[in-house]
């Protein structure tokens, strides 16, 4: 029958562990089960963080009080059935499994354990079973020598106090009075508050209002005596009714010294078999979870060991260290029971300068860290008061440090250091084993992550796009954010060009506080250092926002933190630069950076390191190709002609395309010029060939075109002269096909238009009936032959005519082994009666296109004449 009730729920984060734990042990304190406390306490903590931390859900946690013992529940929202029950047998542990050692934990503690499952949730059950012993025994202890006896005054005094349901003093005994100074008088009616000095941080533990409400409590604060001094004081509260029913507590309270007459003994564990192999008195929760061989993950293996270390010394945080290379520094590596994985990372010197581990090569506790600030940097800040660290080594070499800490002064001694180094020396050589495979495992992602990051990078030669891969590899594998800084021209300030955060809300903020801050100096000597200005930054950013709350009177603070305090906290951490240096000169900054109390890991600052390298050869390849891209299509611009010429009368349209990539002008041209008072010339055509080595010869037929028919050369004579200029290049001349003619709009209407057509396909001539005609003559092309002897043809356009001159991109686009032709290409141009000269193009162009599924591999030029009707 269930006698008594208690239940909790706590949220799914890292420091719901620790409140559990104190949930479960008030509770089983109130309850008067002092004696199943550490073993619940283990438990609970185990089956909590596989809900809050591995699960990632709620927990609630249940405690269930009979007759007999207790039952604690743990109910999460992830109903998983895969559970390694083949593994996990009453009384058998498998130390070689590194699944289900939560379960293993369970069949050695517990009476019975279990898991019930329903659709929405699993609550995994334990009970403790209380201790049967002989009638009118509690407890004993051992038989002890004399000089091991705990020391007492002359006269032991036990102060009984009785506090009533206001928490008033109601009976203050002779003994208090002796003990505190104070007659009963004085005392009787007044809070016991006025007289405790309680030890624990406000809102982080019991405080004495709840400690006198629970029906059982003991340990240690402090009495102030009548002369004000704080007397240390060990205290045993029992909650009882008076004989009219009325609730009040019963305090016995002797000096601390003498805490050994009311303190319960510590308890034997009730049971001992713990597995095959294992000592049945000396064995350890730690070192049973973590088994022979320990599993190979290194912040796994870590982590459990400082959550297990925490509870087996039943302290409020622990953390774990581990030694560099050459065992002048510690580095972060676990923790639990301190704020977001406090300073993950950070690095602290063993043996010398400001803020050193100085204990870490030996055992070393400290009663309380506000007389020794500075003793151990991790605390610094978090509430703390004792703490007890002890070293990890491997063949005498120090390899880490693990300590566990406790918000109560006072709390570890000699003993507990002993026990937390005989787990840590049982451990070492686990932790070291994993250390170096994690250490071969991120040499060989770092070589998988190089090859790949060469060559994404070596993909692409467009420097925004350079920018944005540099940026997108770093975040978030080796970095929170980063910012990528370029320098044009040597000497000059480097300019913010690129900026990425893993959450993209973030990304406007960074990059507006980064404006606002110097760039870093971009000396290239410099290597890997330290930019401490975005974290000054954010920390101004974050004062003088909370003075502005202060001076609008905003109390309390907005829900939503403003996106000021956001950019803030997200630049908050350590930010280190890397020069992007390339070909001797440094053509940028890479600046990355950790969020608020964050640092990095040295083997990623030497990743880092060599992606910077590979990204500042891409970055700088992508510069040059953009330079000699730019000059080149510079260049090739100037072979065009600017605009085309407002031709009174005619419409003229031009659509011109080049072959290849990079490419604006090819072997094909075309031109439309004045050449004097009423009288304009037009060209287009065809040179052997594509690309730079077309476009010189290019360059060539058109200028020398509008120099010849501006000095007032006929047609024949302006090819002619041409031609004699291409065969004067030499081997670097190619023969050339043109269409050539001089046009004169008449003012009746119509045009009268001379052509030479020197090789060129032959221009198409559609009239207002739709009938396609040709226009001119087939003549020798130029760059051949040495004499050439041209003739020029005449044709009038009237109103509604239309003359189409296309190069051999058109007629000759092909598919498989058809070709569009000349037939082809008059059966498109006599669907166009009508249209504008711009519209003839458009749809000459679109035929072309889809005649072939391939993109066209030749230039295409398309020259339009028409008369307006």
């Amino acid at each position: 029958m269930i006698t008594a009730r208690a239940a909790a729920t706590f949220e799914p984060v890292g420091r719901s562990v620790a409140t559990a734990r104190g949930f479960v042990r008030d509770t089983l304190q109130g309850w008067g089960m002092a004696d199943l406390i550490e073993d619940a306490v283990v438990l609970t903590s185990e089956l909590v963080t596989n809900a809050v931390v591995h699960a990632g859900t709620a927990a609630e946690v249940r405690c269930l009080r009979d007759a007999r013992g207790v039952r604690v529940e743990v109910v999460d929202r992830h109903p998983e059935r895969e559970l390694p029950l083949a593994e996990v047998s009453r009384g058998h542990v498998d130390l070689n499994s590194e699944g289900g050692r939560g379960l293993m934990l369970c069949a050695a503690l517990a009476s019975r354990w279990g898991v019930d499952y329903t659709t929405t949730d699993k609550c995994v059950w334990f009970r403790l079973d209380q201790q049967s012993l002989p009638v009118g025994t509690r407890s004993a202890g051992p038989v002890l020598p004399d000089d091991e006896l705990p020391l007492g005054d002359s006269r032991v005094r036990v102060a009984v106090v009785q506090i009533d349901r206001t928490d008033t003093v109601s009976a203050w005994n002779e003994d208090a009075t002796k003990l505190f100074g104070y007659a009963a008088e004085q005392v009787v009616g007044k809070p016991l508050a006025d007289l405790a000095a309680w030890p624990q941080t406000p809102g982080t533990g019991t405080g004495i209002a709840e400690a006198l409400s629970l029906s059982r409590w003991e340990g240690s604060y402090g009495l102030r005596d009548a002369n004000g001094r704080t007397i240390p004081v060990y205290a045993c509260h029992l909650r009882v009714r008076d004989a009219r029913g009325e609730p009040s507590t019963v305090c016995l309270i002797v000096r601390e010294q003498e805490r050994a007459i009311l303190q319960s003994p510590t308890r034997v564990p009730l049971h001992g078999a713990m597995g095959e192999g294992l000592d049945r008195a000396g064995a350890d929760p730690l070192d049973m979870l973590i088994g022979s061989p320990p599993p190979d993950d290194l912040d796994g293996l870590l982590q459990r060991t400082v959550e297990r270390a925490r509870d087996m010394l039943d302290g409020d945080a622990a953390f774990l260290l581990l030694a560099t290379d050459d065992e002048t520094e510690l580095e972060v590596r676990a923790t639990t029971g301190l704020p977001s994985a406090r300073q993950r990372f950070a690095r602290v010197p063993v043996e010398t300068g400001s803020g050193r581990y100085g204990s870490a090569r030996m055992p070393a506790v400290h009663q309380d860290l506000a007389t020794a600030p500075g003793a151990v940097p991790l605390l610094s800040g978090t509430g703390m008061h004792a703490v007890v660290t002890v070293p990890l080594k491997v063949e005498g070499r120090l390899t880490g440090s693990l300590g566990v800490a406790s918000e109560t002064p006072g709390r570890y001694g000699n003993e507990e250091a002993l026990r937390l180094q005989f787990a840590a020396d049982r451990i070492a050589l686990a932790v070291e084993s994993a250390r170096l495979t994690e250490l071969e495992r991120l040499r060989r992602g770092s070589l998988a992550f190089l090859v790949e990051a060469s060559e994404l990078l070596a993909g692409t030669l467009d420097r925004d796009q350079t920018l944005a891969l540099m940026a997108q590899m770093i975040v978030p594998t080796l970095a929170t954010w980063c910012a990528v800084y370029t320098i044009p021209e040597a000497g000059s300030d480097p300019v913010l060009s690129y900026v990425l955060h893993e959450d993209e809300d973030q990304i406007d903020g960074i990059k507006k506080l980064l404006e606002r801050v110097p760039p870093p100096d971009p000396g290239s000597g410099l290597g890997v250092r330290l930019w401490t200005a975005p974290a000054d930054a954010a920390h101004n950013t974050t004062l003088r926002t909370s003075l502005r709350s202060l001076a609008l009177g905003k109390v309390p603070p907005p829900r939503a933190p403003e996106p000021s305090l956001n950019t803030a906290a997200a630049v908050g951490g350590e930010t280190v630069v890397l020069p992007l240096l390339a070909r001797n000169r440094v053509i940028g900054l890479l600046a990355l950076g950790k969020p608020t109390d964050e640092r990095f890991r040295q083997d990623i600052l030497e990743l880092a390191e060599d992606l910077s390298r590979r990204a500042a050869l891409a970055l700088d390849n992508a510069r040059l190709y953009s330079e000699r891209t730019a000059i080149s299509q510079s260049l090739q611009r100037s072979l065009l002609p600017p605009e085309l010429p407002e031709i009174e009368g005619v419409d003229v349209e031009v659509i011109y395309r080049a072959a290849g990539e990079g490419n604006e002008v090819g072997g094909d041209f075309y031109d439309v010029f004045p050449i004097r008072e009423g009288a304009y010339g037009f060209a287009i055509g065809d040179v052997c060939g594509t690309g730079p080595l077309a476009a010189a010869v290019t360059g060539l037929a058109r200028h020398a075109l509008r120099l010849l028919a501006r000095e007032g050369l006929g047609g024949p004579a302006v090819l002619e002269r041409l031609n004699a200029a291409i065969l004067e290049e030499g081997p670097r001349g190619r023969f050339l096909t043109l269409l050539y003619g001089e046009l004169w709009p008449q003012p009746e209407g119509g045009a009268l238009l001379k052509m030479v057509c020197a090789g060129h396909p032959l221009p198409l001539r559609l009239a207002p009936d739709g009938q396609v005609m040709t226009a001119a003559t087939p003549q020798p092309l130029l760059g051949v032959i040495d004499d050439l002897e041209l003739f020029e043809q005449t044709v009038t356009l009237s109103p509604g005519d239309v003359l189409l001159c296309v190069t051999d991109g058109v007629t000759e686009r092909r598919e498989g082994t058809r070709m569009l032709g000349d037939d082809g290409l008059a059966d498109v141009l006599s669907t166009c009666t009508g249209m504008t000269a711009g519209a003839v193009a458009s749809r000459v162009l679109r035929a072309v296109e889809r005649f072939a599924a391939d993109a066209p591999s030749d230039d295409m030029a398309i020259l339009t004449l028409r008369i307006p009707e």
